[in-house]
């Protein structure tokens, strides 16, 4: 009985023996788990209970005009965090955050309650909300310094600008293209805390700088986009349109000069506006540009020989094509005329005629030396390539209305970049929105030279296609973009839309696009109006706007004047435009005459419902001016007459005209100080309004409503 026990008991303590060899084993092979295999990760949770790092955001560089001029800059915001480790209290604290940063407090609460190390409440808040949470005083709150976007130009120059994140990173516009040079290198302050959550001061403490952004100097001129931007807003308000756009561009290096599109939005609160107002429809609207187009035809065929300026053409009024037929603007046709005669009135029928005996092969070779079969290059975000019919499926009837401007979509960048190509002499350029990009200390890092892309025109014909088109302007459809003093080259434009199975009947696109001075390009421009409200015509209602823009431009570039095209005289004088609204269309005719200008009457109604240009435009001496005789623009009955008082003769002219009311305005050029009758009083469209005017400058008026300046 004793062996048997003693047995037992050995049997007993060789099963603890090797219990105990194997939890040993066990523990051993669990400490080399942890120390081996898991060291990195119980380091990493052991560094985030003891050290807190705690964000800076790297300064946002600054973007530039061209000048120096501050066009985006970053001021200083603080933005309010949490470590919720250190929170004693989460509902408490939620309650006192969320009443001073109308926050909802039980989501507050619930984020509080989090198991993170560190996290954001509320971003980029203003001074007096910061000092009030730092007057709290709670426990695992804190605030640090931020940069908030700010572009003190407001609305200006948006679509080239763009807009940037809560994080800063850039998400439209130049602050997208060049957010790797903006936005820098955040840096972060680091600090170690006991198991209480008590700062440990002799402890880990390190700070890492950040590195601020490089900043941006554009091509664009902020002086030219101001010029650009008060003629869009004109014209939108005039005209009704859709959109307009503008872009100006330096022929001889490819830099954007001024780009805008209207309507727009404000940088600085992007979010309140449409999302669809984001969109720079100069960069990323392909559209079918129509008779500004006819400069590449005209420049392909005299490159390749096809046509001379004189050659004599036959315009009967419309041309059969595969059988379809082209019309011609202008009823009953053009009758004989040379190339360029045919260039100068926009003749669709010669230019059909000129595209046909150009050929596919050679055409298309032109249109992809211009640029229009792929995006140019521009540093903006979202740029089109526009769209065109496959090479080797076109017909003779696609080149019959693509010499025309139909049948093939371009981008506004893309038509400027080709018409800046013919004013530098045949040598095609790649748009440039950047000059240079400077670093912290000023010094260059990147720079931006002219950017060859091809030679598209030998310089030989380049100058006769300059000619031909200053040509267009001197005594053809651009009449009304001449600018007095100034040789003018361009083209007029107006291109009906396509809507569902076909052309729409009411939706056009006018446009015009040219350069100055003709001989020595300082500027190329095109102004492209969507969708107007009554008058479409390119030559009517964009013509004048270019004309506009590039006098002020060629002023401001100190210019001189030429004193005319081809080195003559100027062909004619400018003439100041009477306001013939509500008058019989005979007697309206007759005021026209009177003032040396000529008269277009659309309709056939008994008396001017609205004219285009605008009473007290200028236009050169026998330009025409649109009548329209239906739908007046004014209500039937009397009409309240309006204060007019502080207005000039052409605002207080436009306001009564929209209200059939006639002007005899009196004195000078400055505000209006009294009328009569006085405001408030009824009136029966049709009559006169008698405005004195303070006496800066003197106008005449010969009591018949045809204002004439004394002095330009």
């Amino acid at each position: 009985m004793a062996s048997v026990a003693h047995v037992t008991i050995r049997r007993r303590a060789a099963v603890l023996f090797l219990f105990v060899v194997f939890v040993m084993v066990g523990l051993v092979g669990r400490l080399v788990y942890l120390q081996y295999y898991r060291s990195p990760w119980l380091a990493e949770n052991a560094t985030d209970q003891r050290i807190r790092e705690i964000p800076v955001e790297a300064r946002r560089g600054v973007i530039y005009d061209r000048h120096g001029r501050e066009l985006a800059v970053s001021v200083s915001s603080e933005s309010v965090y949490a470590i919720p480790a250190e929170i004693r209290n989460p509902e408490e604290t939620a309650a006192r955050l969320a009443a001073i940063l109308t926050l909802d407090q039980e989501a507050l609460a619930a984020k509080l309650k989090k198991r993170q190390s560190f996290l954001w409440i509320k971003r980029k808040i203003d001074a007096v909300t910061a000092l009030e949470v730092r007057k709290l005083g709670l426990p695992g709150i804190g605030l640090t310094q931020e940069n908030r976007r700010k572009y003190p130009q407001g609305r200006l120059a948006a679509h080239v600008l763009g807009f940037t994140g809560i994080d800063s990173q850039g998400l439209d516009g130049v602050e997208l293209t060049f957010d790797s040079y903006l936005r820098g290198r955040p840096g972060a302050i680091v600090i170690e805390y006991d198991a209480r959550g008590r700062e440990i001061p002799s402890a880990t403490h390190r700070f890492a700088p950040p590195a601020p952004g490089q900043n941006i100097y554009l091509t664009i001129d902020t002086v030219i986009q101001q010029i650009v931007e008060r003629e869009l807003e004109k014209v939108l308000r005039e005209t009704q349109a859709k959109q307009v756009s503008i872009i100006a561009i330096d022929p001889a290096s490819g830099e954007i000069l001024a780009l805008a599109n209207k309507p727009d939005y404000d940088p600085n609160d992007f979010a309140a506006f449409p999302p669809k107002l984001w969109r720079n429809n100069a960069i990323s609207n392909a559209y079918e540009p129509g008779s500004t187009f006819k400069i590449i035809t005209t420049a392909a065929a005299l490159g390749e020989k096809v046509v001379r300026p004189e050659d004599r053409f036959f315009d009967p009024g419309v041309i059969e094509v595969q059988g379809r037929h082209i019309h011609c603007w202008r009823h009953g046709g053009h009758g004989s005329q040379s190339f360029v005669e045919v260039v100068k009135n926009s003749c669709n029928v010669g230019f059909v005629n000129v595209g046909l005996r150009l050929g596919a092969d050679a055409f298309y070779r032109y249109i992809a030396a211009f640029g229009f079969n792929k995006p140019t290059g521009v540093d903006l975000p979202g740029e089109a390539r526009g769209l065109m019919i496959d090479h080797a499926k076109v017909k003779p009837i696609n080149i019959a209305t693509m010499a025309i401007g139909q049948s093939i979509a371009v981008t506004p960048v893309q038509l400027v970049t080709a018409a800046a190509a013919i004013a530098n002499d045949g040598m095609l350029l790649r748009p440039q929105i950047v000059r240079e990009v400077h670093d912290a200390e000023g010094r260059v890092t990147r720079a931006f030279a002219p950017d060859p892309v091809a030679r598209v025109l030998e310089a030989k014909t380049a100058q006769t296609v300059k000619g031909i088109l200053e040509k267009v302007v001197e005594e053809g459809t651009g009449r009304n973009a001449y600018t007095e003093g100034f040789r003018i080259a361009g083209k007029t434009g107006t291109a009906q839309k396509v809507g569902e199975g076909g052309y729409a009947p009411d939706r056009y696109v006018a446009s015009f696009v040219g350069f100055a001075p003709a001989d020595s390009p300082r500027i190329a421009l095109l102004v492209i109006i969507d969708e107007p409200v009554g008058p479409y015509y390119g030559g009517l209602i964009a013509a004048p706007v270019f004309g506009a823009v590039i006098h002020d431009i060629l002023q401001y570039l100190q210019v001189a004047p030429q004193g005319g095209p081809a080195g003559k005289d100027a062909p004619e004088a400018h003439v100041t435009v009477p306001p013939v609204i509500n008058l019989p269309v005979a007697d309206a005719v007759r005021e026209l005459k009177a003032a040396g200008l000529a008269a277009r009457t659309e309709e056939t109604g008994d008396r001017v419902a609205d004219q285009v240009p605008k009473p007290l435009s200028r236009l050169p001496a026998g330009a025409s001016v649109l009548l329209y005789t239906q739908t007046p623009r004014y209500p039937a009955g009397e009409v309240t007459v309006p204060d007019l008082t502080g207005l000039t003769p052409r605002e207080a002219t436009g306001l009564l005209a929209d209200l059939g009311l006639l002007i005899a305005p009196a004195g000078g050029s400055a505000g209006a100080d009294r009328q009569d009758p006085p405001p408030g009083d009824k009136a029966v469209p049709g009559s006169k309004v008698t405005v004195h005017f303070g006496d800066t400058a003197k106008f005449s008026n010969d009591g018949n409503t045809n204002i004439k300046p004394l002095a330009p």
